[in-house]
């Protein structure tokens, strides 16, 4: 039997580098032009949308460590616990699709409450 290469997981790793290094360029890279990205605060989709979530979630990280990352030719899942300026620690899993080399979609499940808690306690501007 022929062995599969495990494009999705490369990917998910890249992405994920890229997190943790603040390189949203290098995220960029792997990503689709219609990405779609859901999430506990909405859904984005292409990547000019996308940039922009991720470069909202630069500006808060202060350090990402990755827990687990599985995957094949189509799909990869990695874990990982982020430290960020609001929140010390939260647990976040993704699910990454993968089509013709690129990220095509990521779904990020992760509690929100502890963020909601931070934003409660933000004054307005």
């Amino acid at each position: 039997m022929a062995e599969q290469k495990a494009i999705a997981l490369e990917i998910a790793r890249t992405y994920f580098e890229g997190m943790a290094t603040n390189d949203v360029e290098r995220i960029m890279a792997v990503s689709d032009d219609h990405v779609i990205c859901n999430s506990p605060i909405g859904q984005s989709q292409g990547s000019e949308a996308f940039r922009n979530f991720q470069e909202g979630f630069a500006k808060m990280i202060k350090k990402l460590t990755l827990v687990a990352a599985f995957g094949d030719e189509r799909q990869a899942v990695i874990v990982y616990d982020s430290e960020t300026h609001p929140v010390s620690s939260a647990l976040v899993a993704e699910v990454i699709t993968v089509d013709n080399g690129k990220m095509i979609s990521t779904t990020v499940i992760y509690d929100a409450t502890p963020f909601a808690a931070y934003m409660a306690t933000v004054q307005p501007h």
